[in-house]
C-alpha cells in the first residue's frame, strides 16, 4: 500500500489543523493505522493508532484528549484532528500501515512521506 499525508503548515499555539492521508490500494481495511512524528532532532515517536474498522483507538499520553484519529475505509484515508496545539508538537507527521498493531515503529510496514506541522508560540 502506499500513503500519501497532507495537511500540515504553520500555526499558532491554540490553533488547529487536520491532517489526512490516502491510501492506494484495495486492501486499506485490512491495516491498522497510525499517525507517528519526529520532532527536530529527536526520534519518532508514536501519536495515534485506530482500529481496522475504526471502532478502536489509542493515543500517547502527551496528544491524549487534544488530537482525534479517524478514518473512513471507502474513501481509503485516516485523519488526525489536532487541537489546542503546542509548540511541542511541532514535528514531521508520518501515517503508517500496519498488518499487527503496535506502537512501535517496528510494528508498521508502510509509511507516508510526512508533513511538516509547525507550532508557533
Amino acid at each position: 500500500v502506499q500513503l500519501q499525508a497532507s495537511g500540515g503548515g504553520l500555526v499558532q499555539a491554540g490553533g488547529s489543523l487536520r491532517l489526512s492521508c490516502t491510501a492506494s490500494g484495495r486492501t486499506f481495511s485490512s491495516y491498522v493505522m497510525g499517525w507517528f512524528r519526529q520532532p527536530p532532532e529527536k526520534e519518532r515517536e508514536f501519536v495515534a493508532l485506530v482500529s481496522r474498522n475504526g471502532g478502536l483507538t489509542y493515543y500517547a499520553d502527551s496528544v491524549k484528549g487534544r488530537f482525534t484519529i479517524s478514518r473512513d475505509n471507502a474513501k481509503n484515508t485516516v485523519s488526525l484532528q489536532m487541537n489546542s496545539l503546542k509548540p511541542e508538537d511541532t514535528a514531521v507527521y508520518f501515517c503508517a500501515a500496519s498488518e499487527r498493531a503496535g506502537r512501535g515503529r517496528s510494528d508498521y510496514d508502510y509509511w507516508g512521506q510526512g508533513t511538516q506541522v509547525t507550532v508557533s508560540s
